[in-house]
């Protein structure tokens, strides 16, 4: 480190010059508070020894003037005064630690490895910032580029350090884990559990007990006391996903919990505490199931405290240029491939489509890219709208005029049909390939009257 010796008495600012040369650091003295300004002005040192009583100007009043020119010098106060009182001056303005005189060299030395290893961390910290920003993603895994999606990055980790109730919204294959995942890393919890749950893909009759968990003998096939979601969750964060599947009697519990922060197993009769924070999400919209009285009005207004609505991928284009070089790479390194990039063709077709499966769709579309691909780039030929313009961007949407909703409803129709004939008609393949829960996946069997092993 570069540091300066500021002291009135020639004999201690040459005997430190000279100790601190040894030791391996770039040494200058100054003899006031004057010539240690100038000193200043004119280098850049890391570290001050300041006396604290000079005549003239005082120490503090030498480090306060420096930290004006330099706010990133540290200093230590040095003072024959070693009391409470001075020490605490010394830190008001802006020291990071004093030793008392007669300096102790040893006790001096362990100083500065202590102030050096802090200003280490700062700047790798520092660095780690710079590389964030300039990737623009978190190390939850959030690519983007989009000012619609930085700005939700920021709501997250604004709202990540308090214990508030989230609820995050978006359609299928948006991200909404990610941004569950980013809070609960950015919180004061990131060293306990975090636990994330389907409510769409438990069966209605077993959610109860895989939440909350359940005694021995609670029912038949209960060989053995279940801890439950919320006991593995207790200290971190439980992550409710689909929470518009959760069934009425379920509701209830969960808005006890919210509201006392207790519950009880099945079969129990122990009132149990766990401090949880509860994050959810769906991608349906909960506010018009409030009307059919599908989901308690209460429970909504418990979970809908901070409310994160993700974009679909349609809405934010910039952002699949970075999400096709991320996917590029993940998947070149998995299987050992040599594909690097995407050509300007290929980029083009994936800018028109609309993705109603999202960036869980597109990262699909770019794995099976890299894995079929002859050469280092994946071209049109290997995305699944074809070279020909059969299924291409502009054959997506139905030909007829209409609504939006009625155009992602015919294009749903479509593409739940084709999952079902390449999964010969195995209804858990087929969600699994489309992104949804099996429960979800019934429902819209049954919303577009669609049987198992039809085309639509």
């Amino acid at each position: 480190m570069d540091i300066l010796v500021v002291d009135d008495e020639p004999l201690q600012r040459e005997m430190l010059v000279d100790y601190l040369a040894g030791q391996g650091h770039y040494a200058a003295g100054a003899e006031n508070g004057e010539k240690a300004i100038a000193r200043i002005q004119s280098g850049t040192f890391d570290l001050m020894l300041i006396d604290y009583k000079m005549p003239g100007k005082s120490g503090v009043e030498v480090l306060k003037e420096a930290k004006a020119i330099n706010p990133g010098i540290d200093a230590v106060i040095i003072t024959a005064y070693g009391t409470v009182e001075t020490a605490v001056a010394a830190m008001k303005s802006g020291a990071v630690d004093y030793i008392s005189k007669p300096v102790n060299l040893e006790a001096l030395s362990m100083l500065i490895s202590r102030v050096s290893e802090r200003r280490t961390l700062i700047r790798e910290n520092e660095m780690l910032r710079r590389e964030l920003e300039k990737n623009r993603f978190s190390a939850s895994g959030i690519i983007y580029k989009s000012e619609k999606m930085s700005a939700l990055v920021n709501m997250a980790g604004r709202v990540a350090p308090s214990a508030a109730t989230v609820l995050i919204q978006g359609e299928t294959g948006t991200g909404k884990e990610l941004f569950a995942r980013l809070i609960h890393r950015a919180s004061p919890r990131a060293r306990a559990p975090f636990v994330a749950v389907n409510c769409g893909a438990i069966p209605e009759g077993l959610i109860e007990s895989e939440l909350f968990g359940h005694e021995k003998g609670a029912f038949t096939g209960a060989h053995q006391r279940r801890i439950g979601y919320f006991g593995q969750a207790d200290g971190g964060t439980l992550f409710l996903d689909e929470i518009g599947e959760l069934p009425p009697d379920v509701q209830v519990k969960l808005l006890r919990f919210l509201q006392e922060r207790r519950f009880q197993r099945v079969g129990g009769d122990r009132v149990l505490d766990a401090d949880v924070r509860i994050i959810s999400a769906t991608h349906q919209d909960l506010e018009s199931r409030l009307k059919d009285k599908t989901f308690r009005e209460d429970l909504f207004y418990r979970i809908n405290v901070i409310v994160l609505n993700i974009p679909p991928l349609r809405e934010r284009k910039e952002d699949i240029p970075e999400l096709v070089d991320h996917f590029v790479s993940r998947f070149a390194g998995r299987y050992g491939s040599r594909v690097a990039s995407v050509s300007r063709e290929a980029m083009d077709m994936l800018m028109k489509y609309e993705f109603p499966g999202n960036v869980r769709e597109l990262e699909n579309i770019v794995e099976r890219g890299v894995v079929i691909a002859r050469g280092a780039v994946i071209t049109q030929n290997e995305l699944p709208f074809g070279s020909d313009g059969r299924n291409s961007p502009e054959k997506q949407m139905p030909e007829d005029e209409g609504s939006i909703q009625e155009a992602v409803e015919s294009l749903e129709r479509r593409m739940i049909g084709k999952a079902l004939a390449e999964a010969g008609s195995n209804q858990s393949r087929a969600a699994g390939q489309l992104g949804l829960s099996e429960r979800m996946l019934r429902y819209k069997l049954k919303k577009y009257g669609i049987k198992p092993g039809a085309r639509k």
